[in-house]
């Protein structure tokens, strides 16, 4: 385990180095700005509406952190031919895959919090009205659903070499899987044997990412989920990174690093 934790400290220090990084989270929070000082005709909904691009904008900000940043771990390390180096050291490649993803996903929850405690002091200073735990199970589930892109981004990159085909292709499938993972099962019923078998079996097979949005519950006030499926979500989620985490040390196992 101290392996794992030294290199995802690698990775988070590494991360908050980047120009990059900054620059996606200051033009996020400038347009969160920008939104909260619109004040049209006095509209009473204008937070709402406040509420719901600032977490669109969120939502997309983290998932462009997560695969980017996330793509290119260990194609970098191959890259700088870094990679021998740390496996010469006592440190399986394993340990390597796991502590890349803990460190991009603590980074990422770094960043969430952040995005979160902004959005919530911003719009709280407009109405407020001050929902605390409504935001603290949308940044929760809202990590959990990272953790599922961070451990797919991590496998993606150990089937492409290059990082920048890796973020490509990871941002379709993640796009697919938000646009249309949640009308495929309607889409199947509508085809016929054997395509209405393939697409069920694709539904039920890829990860469901809009069971993590939480969004209109921040927006609406509604009442929170119930702790129950809360908790069935989380176990969702960790069962999804353990299948990708596990498929990407195998892949790994078996990848050259020369």
């Amino acid at each position: 385990m101290r392996n794992i934790f030294a290199v995802a400290g690698v990775v988070i220090k590494e991360l908050y180095r980047r120009k990059d990084f900054y620059v996606l989270f200051i033009v996020t929070i400038l347009i969160c700005l920008v939104m909260a000082s619109v004040n049209i005709y006095h509209d009473e909904k204008i937070v709402r509406y406040l509420k719901e691009i600032c977490l669109l904008l969120v939502w997309i900000s983290s998932l462009v952190i997560a695969i980017t940043t996330t793509a290119r771990q260990i194609p970098a390390e191959r890259e700088n031919r870094t990679l021998l180096p740390l496996l010469a050291k006592p440190l399986s490649r394993s340990q390597l895959v796991f502590g890349k993803f803990l460190g991009c996903w603590i980074a990422c929850g770094l960043t969430l919090l952040c995005f979160y405690v902004f959005l919530g002091v911003l719009a709280g200073c407009r109405d407020h009205h001050w929902p605390v735990m409504d935001y603290f199970q949308a940044a929760t589930l809202h990590w959990f659903a990272l953790g599922i892109v961070v451990a797919l981004s991590l496998l993606g990159s150990l089937i492409f070499a290059a990082p920048s085909s890796n973020s490509t292709i990871c941002f379709v499938v993640v796009s697919g899987i938000l646009l249309l993972g949640r009308h495929l099962d309607q889409v199947a019923l509508q085809l016929s044997e054997p395509m209405r078998g393939i697409t069920l079996a694709i539904y039920y097979t890829i990860p469901h990412l809009e069971f993590f949005d939480m969004r209109d519950l921040v927006i609406h006030d509604w009442p929170l989920v119930a702790w129950k499926f809360y908790g069935l979500a989380i176990l969702y989620a960790l069962a999804y990174m353990g299948v990708f985490l596990a498929a990407a040390c195998l892949a790994f196992r078996r990848k050259a690093v020369n």
